[in-house]
């Protein structure tokens, strides 16, 4: 009976451990409008839904997502941030690993005011990369990854449904460049350097036209 209420002690012991972990670990989006309205606000928007395509919009964008770009603009143990941005690494710099978790689920919570396709010329090639790729020059079809709505896959790929064709294409011009270095397998980078520069344009005006 004994080693059974020890059994029931330590049990208890490590539920109770577990359920604090996962309270610390989740994140509240309120603590995240707090910050969203006070640093994010000049160039996104308070509610992720940036007035410039210089900036893309966060409004509906995957937490996990949000979270890892950030990450990605910090400098860790002196060594350079792995996505190079001046602006961002100033942002993110006094964030904590709860505010960054906070911020990425409050933007994410937001409705997304989709930004519309510019150039109606270019959907036709972009719908069919978007769907099927380019065999011959090895390039898949971006629904695999980003969904055939261009939802995106929260943890690893991004939602491109609505967001500003321009800000699409400088991301996919500066992975075909190497400017931009923090896709896994470098997979954005191989796949770009396979586009043309009216391949790029015609698949951010397809993705932004998705809803």
């Amino acid at each position: 009976m004994i080693r059974t209420a020890a059994m029931a002690i330590l049990l208890a012991t490590s539920f109770i451990a577990n359920a604090s972990e996962e309270a610390k670990a989740k994140a509240d989006p309120a603590k995240g409008k707090v910050i969203a309205e006070s640093i994010c606000v000049a160039c996104h928007g308070a509610d992720g839904n940036s007035a410039t395509p210089a900036n893309p919009i966060l409004a509906g964008q995957g937490a996990d997502y949000i979270y890892k770009q950030l990450k990605n603009f910090k400098s860790i143990d002196g060594k350079p941030a792995v996505r190079n941005n001046p602006i961002m690494a100033g942002m993110a710099a006094p964030l904590s690993d709860e505010d960054m978790k906070n911020v990425a689920a409050w933007f994410s919570s937001q409705k997304i005011k989709a930004a519309p396709a510019k150039d109606e010329s270019k959907i036709a090639l972009g719908q069919a990369l978007w769907r099927r790729g380019d065999f011959k020059k090895g390039v898949p079809a971006c629904a695999g990854c980003h969904g055939p709505a261009g939802a995106g896959l929260p943890a690893q790929y991004p939602r491109l449904a609505g967001q500003y064709p321009e800000y699409t294409e400088a991301q996919l011009k500066a992975f075909r460049a190497e400017e931009r270095a923090n896709d896994p397998e470098k997979m954005m980078r191989t796949i770009a350097a396979k586009l043309s520069d009216a391949e790029i344009k015609a698949v951010a005006e397809f993705a932004a036209g998705l809803h």
